[in-house]
């Protein structure tokens, strides 16, 4: 763990930052060779992916903010510290989605082909910015003192910047959802070579990162995520906010498939 990944003088590079950046740069670029190769409007296209993505961050610290909001009003010093957290992955999602929606049907574009487009390039991102969640100590797991790949932290600058538990295995949470989101990747590009209707792409995306952080939820040990019954004392009879977000994204992935085909083959009926 290195949560500060270069310090020379009073430059400071933290590791989230950089693998966090490094994440969204390659899924930005991956976004426009697939755009360019489908014939899409790059200068509308970048004015969609810049504000998609400011919006996604500030729906991120938001999410944090709400889902936290009795520790922050509790604590309204440690706001502060929102400006340099990257907050939470489904309140960016979310925002990010919202906007999107918008701003395809303002310029008439085509929900489901830059949900294709954007799908592969989630999963990738996403991936990058776990490895940074590892490095900085945030979103750490559950005591596993008997797992065979439990993690130990000793950092004591990721202690006082995450409040992640020194000296104590616990489940690598980090990487267990890197390793999803990496295999989530590879599957998505593979499957957006061969998608058999516009659409299918993203639906699967969703479908399949829901199930990943409803499954990993079980594992987590940090308690900035809300719970709308039971608790961290015994998550496998708790309900995680994140987790019930979870069921709403896998029925409405399963929704957006059956809808997207019947689109495709009418689509496909038409121009036969």
């Amino acid at each position: 763990m290195h949560p500060i990944l270069i310090k020379a003088g009073p430059l400071t590079i933290a590791s989230y930052g950089f693998l966090f950046a490094f994440g969204v740069l390659l899924g930005v670029l991956l976004c426009f060779r697939l755009a360019k190769k489908e014939g899409i409007d790059l200068k509308i296209f970048t004015d969609f992916v810049f504000y998609v993505m400011l919006l996604s961050l500030l729906g991120a610290k938001l999410w944090l903010l709400i889902t936290n909001l009795g520790y922050y009003l509790k604590f309204p010093g440690e706001i502060k510290y929102l400006l340099t957290s990257g907050g939470t992955f489904y309140g960016g999602l979310i925002f990010g989605a919202v906007f999107a929606v918008w701003f395809i049907r303002r310029h008439k574009l085509s929900f489901r082909q830059l949900g294709d487009i954007a799908a592969p390039a989630l999963a990738l991102g996403h991936f990058f910015g776990r490895l940074g969640c590892f490095a900085a100590g945030c979103c750490w797991g559950r005591e596993a003192a008997h797992f065979p790949l439990a993690v130990t932290f000793t950092n004591l600058k990721a202690n006082s910047l995450t409040g992640v538990p020194l000296y104590i295995p616990l489940y690598p949470t980090q990487l267990f959802e890197a390793a999803l989101n990496l295999g989530n990747f590879i599957f998505l590009m593979a499957l957006y070579k061969k998608r058999k209707f516009k659409g299918q792409v993203i639906a699967v995306y969703m479908l399949n990162y829901s199930v990943i952080r409803f499954v990993v939820e079980y594992f987590r040990g940090d308690s900035d995520r809300g719970y709308v019954f039971g608790g961290m004392e015994d998550p496998l009879a708790s309900l995680s906010l994140p987790q019930l977000v979870s069921v709403v994204g896998v029925i409405t992935a399963l929704a957006l498939l059956k809808g997207f085909k019947k689109k495709g083959e009418k689509e496909t009926h038409v121009q036969g």
